[in-house]
């Protein structure tokens, strides 16, 4: 049974787009920050999700405080179903740390096309074994208009290969892997109802930091400070916008929308990466980057309006059922949730 306080399929597509877009900006905020403060990648998510992880305790004391019958204990979320808290943020911190080697290894758009192109694929069929969700031909084709959507469009961009092409590809794939089971469990614990997103949000990204500190020491933990200003300022951002807002929306959204729909209406992310590459770094379009924007256009408003067709036609078709069962002599069996 869902529960009431779960967002609508409308606002969970609108939840899971927002968080998208805002996923599009890290991308070059990072790269700032490799420049500005002098440090890899494991480094660069480590303070990223140690900022963001701070920010949502923050707002969770705010709750509490606020409407304490109404906010989860930290504690009791974690205790409730810890393998959920464990999973989620060692595969946070898996995917994430991968995608990041890869674009070292492969170059940015082959670690692209790989990760984000497998990712709904690879969301499809664990949804259709885990969760039985039945994308059909109509959804199949979305994906496939998605995926080759984003092909084109990092396809039609300027990129250079990395100095290991292959090892590159396999860290894309193992990134693309745990994002497939972020996304799996976020959409099981959402449509089960098993705890609130934000809880979940807060007690992942605390087991992603622990998770990420032993090889963010090796790589070498601290930023350069020359500019303490605009360094502490790109690792607020990053901490804000693309962790804690972002993954909050992104795991309300799954209580709504299928888990193939998330992953497909999630590749918003590399076109908020295209608009800041033309308006920021001066890059142009060309036909192919276009039609590779109208695919993937295509494919998220297809998928969005396909979840809000098919969940009015389960009322429309759960209506009619529920007034026939009010007039029976006997009492109905009670429902399973």
């Amino acid at each position: 049974m869902q529960s009431s306080s779960a967002p609508s399929v409308r606002r969970g597509v609108l939840y899971v787009a927002i968080a998208a877009t805002a996923w599009g900006t890290g991308g070059a905020v990072a790269a700032e920050l490799y420049d500005v403060g002098g440090i890899g990648p494991i480094s660069v998510s480590f303070w990223r999700f140690l900022t963001g992880l701070g920010l949502l305790l923050s707002a969770h004391l705010v709750r509490r405080s606020r409407r304490p019958e109404k906010a989860l204990s930290l504690r009791a979320a974690f205790a409730a179903n810890p393998w959920r808290a464990l999973i989620t943020g060692s595969g946070l911190a898996v995917y994430q740390t991968a995608y990041f080697a890869s674009v070292q290894q492969a170059g940015l758009t082959v670690a692209t096309v790989v990760t984000l192109g497998s990712g709904p694929v690879l969301v499809t069929i664990g949804a259709r074994l885990t969760l039985g969700e039945r994308t059909g031909v109509a959804g199949t084709a979305a994906v496939a208009s998605g995926v080759g959507g984003l092909a084109l469009l990092m396809g039609g961009a300027d990129g250079n290969t990395g100095p290991a092409p292959l090892l590159g590809i396999g860290y894309a794939l193992l990134s693309a892997a745990g994002y497939a089971g972020v996304t799996l469990l976020g959409r099981f614990s959402g449509r089960e109802n098993t705890g609130g997103a934000f809880e979940s949000t807060v007690t992942g990204f605390a087991v992603g930091t622990v998770c990420l500190l032993p090889m963010a020491l090796l790589e070498g933990l601290l930023p350069d400070m020359a500019r303490p200003a605009w360094t502490l300022a790109l690792v607020l951002y990053l901490g804000a916008a693309p962790t804690a807002l972002a993954y909050t929306l992104f795991f309300a959204g799954l209580g709504a929308v299928r888990a193939t729909t998330a992953s497909v209406v999630a590749l918003v992310e590399p076109l908020t990466a295209a608009v800041i590459g033309i308006l920021v770094f001066d890059e142009r379009l060309n036909a192919v980057v276009l039609t590779g924007t109208a695919l993937l256009l295509f494919a998220v408003l297809f998928l969005a309006a396909g979840e809000g067709a098919g969940r009015a036609a389960s009322r429309r078709t759960s209506a009619p059922d529920a007034d026939h069962g009010q007039h029976r002599s006997h009492p109905a069996a009670p429902a399973k949730d």
